[in-house]
Order: C-alpha cells, then sequence, then structure tokens
C-alpha cells in the first residue's frame, strides 16, 4: 500500500484557502459587500451635470435612505421567521445586509451634502419620526406591503441609471458614480425579496396596488417638499431659469421620469412579479464592470471575495 508523506498528509488534512464558507446572502446571490466611501473636502457642489436642482434633488433622495433603508429591513425581518423555504431566507439575510450598508454609505454622503450646507440630515431625521409613527400604528404586513411599493420605486429608478449611459455620465464625481452605481446594482440584485416575502405571508392584489398608490403620493410630497428645502438651503430656490431646466431634464417629455412610467404601471398589472423586469444579463455585465480586477469598485471595497 502506498503512504502518503508526511507534506501530503499535511496538505491533505488542510483546509484549502478556497473552501471559505459562503454566507446566505452569497448563496442567494445577494452578497452584503462591505464598502467605506470617503467624499473629499473638494468634492464638486453640483456634482449632477453642474446643475444646482438636479444635484439638490439626488440629494434629497440620498437623504431619505438611512431611515428608509432601516424601515425596509424591519418590516421583512418582522416576518423572516414565518419563511420556510431555504431560498427565500437565504435572500431574507443578503436582503438585511445590502440595506444596512447602503445606510451608512448614505450617512457619509449626507455628511457631505451638510458641509455644502444642505440639511440633509435634518430631512432624515424628520422622516424617521414619520417611520416611528407608522411602525406604531400600521401593522406587520402593512409596513411591508409599504416596503415593497417603495422597493418597486428603487428598482427602477436604479434599473435606468444602470441602462443609461448619460445619466451615468452626468454624475461628475468619480466617488459619488461609485456610490449610485454600487448602491443600483444591489437594489437590483435583491429586488425580488420583499415581494417575493409579502406572498409568501398571504398579501394579496389589492393592498398591494392600494398601498402603492397612498405610498406615491406621500413619496412624491415628501420628496418634492425635502428638494425644495434643500433649494432654499442652497439660494437657489428662485433661480427660474436653472429650475425650469432642471425640471424639464427630469419632467418633460423625454425626461428620465416619464421614461419609467410603463414600468411603474406594470406593478398594477394583477401577475406583477419585479423579474418581469429582467435584469440578469444587465447586472452580470455590471458585476465584471464594477468588481473584476481593474473595476470601478475594484479598489474600494472591502471585502472583494465576497462578491
Amino acid at each position: 500500500m502506498t503512504q502518503l508523506s508526511t507534506a501530503d498528509k499535511s496538505t491533505d488534512t488542510q483546509p484549502h484557502p478556497q473552501q471559505r464558507r459562503q454566507t446566505a446572502g452569497e448563496r442567494a446571490n445577494i452578497p452584503p459587500r462591505r464598502m467605506d466611501f470617503e467624499f473629499a473636502e473638494q468634492t464638486p457642489r453640483y456634482w449632477y451635470r453642474n446643475s444646482p436642482f438636479l444635484t439638490t434633488f439626488w440629494s434629497t433622495l440620498s437623504s431619505l435612505f438611512p431611515e428608509g433603508e432601516t424601515f425596509f429591513v424591519d418590516s421583512v425581518r418582522n416576518f423572516r421567521k414565518d419563511i420556510t423555504d431555504p431560498l427565500l431566507k437565504d435572500q431574507i439575510s443578503g436582503f438585511i445586509g445590502q440595506e444596512a450598508m447602503h445606510s451608512k454609505e448614505h450617512q457619509a454622503f449626507n455628511d457631505l451634502a451638510e458641509k455644502h450646507g444642505l440639511p440633509a440630515n435634518k430631512l432624515d431625521k424628520e422622516l424617521g419620526v414619520l417611520l416611528r409613527f407608522a411602525r406604531k400604528i400600521l401593522p406587520a404586513k402593512h409596513q411591508l406591503a409599504v416596503t415593497v411599493a417603495l422597493e418597486h420605486y428603487t428598482a427602477i429608478l436604479a434599473e435606468q441609471l444602470l441602462r443609461d449611459p448619460s445619466h451615468q455620465a452626468n454624475i461628475q464625481d468619480p466617488e459619488a458614480l461609485k456610490l449610485w452605481m454600487w448602491h443600483a446594482l444591489e437594489e437590483n440584485e435583491h429586488k425580488v425579496v420583499a415581494y417575493d416575502v409579502y406572498r409568501q405571508v398571504g398579501g394579496g392584489y389589492l393592498h398591494r396596488i392600494f398601498t402603492m398608490l397612498v405610498v406615491t403620493l406621500f413619496f412624491f410630497a415628501i420628496v418634492g417638499s425635502g428638494h425644495l428645502r434643500l433649494l432654499a438651503a442652497d439660494k437657489k430656490l428662485f433661480d427660474i431659469k436653472g429650475n425650469l431646466k432642471g425640471f424639464w431634464y427630469l419632467w418633460g417629455p423625454k425626461g428620465l421620469f416619464p421614461k419609467l412610467l410603463p414600468q411603474y404601471l406594470d406593478f398594477f398589472r394583477p401577475g406583477f412579479h419585479p423579474n418581469d423586469h429582467d435584469t440578469v444579463q444587465l447586472l452580470d455585465d455590471w458585476r465584471g464592470k464594477m468588481l473584476s480586477p481593474g473595476g470601478l469598485l475594484a479598489d474600494q471595497i472591502r471585502n472583494p471575495q465576497r462578491s
């Protein structure tokens, strides 16, 4: 009988360096990626298309993410114990991990906005008060339905950014571009999770679309008022020409948001599912562009082996 040498025995009993145990999120292809964005003092004040109106609009959205993403996590976590499907349980873990990182990194971005004199953290704190009230008065399933509706918004906005090169080119600060592209990638990686949890726990069609209608009213009221406040803080509220130009870019007949109307309305189909908007190849392409050696996030990500 051939015996193993001492070296062979040692090698045979040592764990292979690539035999790292996968996290639940990795098994579900929703890996939480640890980022650590740092926004320099010299980051352009108007980093989106050199436009005060458009920059303050996206800054308004960012200001709502820390508290908003925390609400999303809590609403899904409320039902984790009720889920028996192993894949969906893994997806929930990935969802929670990704959204927690989004809250952290957008907080850093909001701190940059504060340095530019924009009260982003105040908007976030006020949203936190509203969401804590919602947690007290709304049943858990209603909170989950709110998350389903808002996750549809974030998914279609994120997909648009990933698909539209001119949209990407308008983000004129490299670090800001990394933040928004990373966020867009992960929003589409986990876009089915809240929806599938909602269906698994008995969420129905009428409840879903009624919630979307109510959420839409609140969403535009909160974002619109926050945007006006940031414009006022920036002393650009009465820049009529610049504001009309920015408004037209967002809401004109060929603007960013009218292009999203079909995807938004698709949510109201009885048989709708987030995967009806096929982003499999899109995400594969962008994982390569972002995470491969030399990619957009190659020097940014703190746990590249998990990506």
